[in-house]
């Protein structure tokens, strides 16, 4: 009784393949676009916080300088209540830039997950060829 199911042929093989490979190709091009998206949107979170301590900061100068206005005009209470507003703000916007740029140097730009599913891809590949 023959065979109902004739082995494919090294053309189908080939072609499967090649068709498996490009939908794989698509699946990691997908794969590396939504872990960039995670990654820009950690990044855009740091940026606001390296913002926020820079505002901070400038509004700490901004009253340093107001206070030394005070100090040379005024009676001591009102330069240093000035100069205490003036250290608190740039104490607080150090506090959150240096927050913002710890967060910023964690973020690896690469595709970490991405590239090791392409690693695997490649030596299995490999592997698959010199069977």
């Amino acid at each position: 009784m023959p065979d109902e199911h004739p082995s494919p042929t090294v053309g189908d093989l080939l072609a499967t393949a090649v068709r498996d490979f490009g939908t794989l190709v698509q699946q990691e091009l997908r794969l590396a676009k939504a872990e960039m998206a995670l990654k820009a949107r950690n990044a855009g979170r740091s940026v606001l916080l390296v913002a926020a301590g820079g505002g901070l900061c400038a509004v700490g100068v901004l009253a340093l300088v107001a206070a030394a206005i005070a100090a040379l005009d005024l009676a001591l209470p009102v330069w240093l209540s000035a100069l205490l507003v003036g250290v608190v703000l740039l104490l607080a916007g150090y506090l959150v830039l240096h927050l913002g740029l710890q967060k910023l140097r964690r973020i690896e730009p690469l595709p970490e997950q991405t590239l090791a599913t392409i690693r695997e891809t490649a030596a299995w590949a490999k592997e698959q060829a010199h069977d």
